[in-house]
């Protein structure tokens, strides 16, 4: 019973696309607990979107979705100013840090010092903004580059990580939800920090207010995974 049930809310969500908790109950003549119950086991189990009384349709084309990264450098631009500033005082001379293709970890690169670091990103804009600092060192991971979202993909991380100890990874998601769980929207770039999330001694996420209980597509790893979360004041 219960699976059939969860077979029909998973296909009354693929063909609705966006439906709420309210719409369901009436859909699946249930109560509204046995729906709210559904949906937390539908979205563990990767089938749907869960998110502000509403189920949603998993993008397939997740690869695709997403926000452009000049669309993302104006949105909470203050936001992630501050919180790129408060993420400075982490990073030391002689460290070897990971920066992932955020918006907000092209903050953080643009107040480096010119100081002696290693930095390892897979953003073409951060190896912009670093390319005039004399005494950092960057390690790009090459590949194919998205230009839509300023990033390469298809780069064989695990053999370049094999020279590099990584010190340090500061990274962004898509969302943190209710049960610590962290979203990105494409497969490859959660695929980038999750490695990452596994090979730094120490990890930041770096992420503003709006994307608490949130939800996306594709799953990076959970809270305990991440050193410390530092969002804006």
């Amino acid at each position: 019973m219960k699976i059939v049930r969860q077979q029909e809310l998973v296909q009354l969500v693929e063909q609705y696309e966006n439906l709420t908790t309210e719409q369901l109950v009436n859909l699946l003549d249930v109560s509204h607990e046995t729906v709210r119950r559904d949906l937390r086991e539908l979205q563990k189990q990767g089938k749907i979107i869960r998110q502000h009384g509403r189920a949603k349709r998993i993008n397939r084309g997740a690869d695709e979705s997403g926000d452009p990264f000049s669309a993302r450098l104006k949105s909470h631009l203050n936001s992630k100013a501050d919180i790129a500033r408060r993420a400075l005082p982490w990073i030391a001379t002689e460290m070897v840090i990971a920066l992932d293709a955020s918006s907000t970890c092209w903050y953080l690169a643009r107040l480096l010092p010119d100081m002696p670091l290693t930095v390892f990103t897979n953003s073409e804009r951060i190896c912009q903004a670093l390319s005039r600092r004399r005494h950092v060192q960057v390690i790009c991971t090459g590949g194919v580059l998205q230009r839509k979202y300023a990033c390469y993909i298809n780069a064989p991380l695990a053999a370049q990580l094999k020279s590099l100890d990584i010190d340090l990874f500061l990274f962004s998601c898509e969302g943190v939800d209710s049960d610590g769980t962290l979203w990105d929207t494409r497969s490859w770039n959660a695929e980038y920090k999750t490695m990452l999330l596994k090979r730094a001694a120490q990890s930041l996420l770096l992420i503003d207010k709006s994307k608490f209980e949130r939800v996306s597509e594709v799953r990076i790893g959970v809270r305990a995974d991440v050193t410390e979360i530092i969002t804006e004041g």
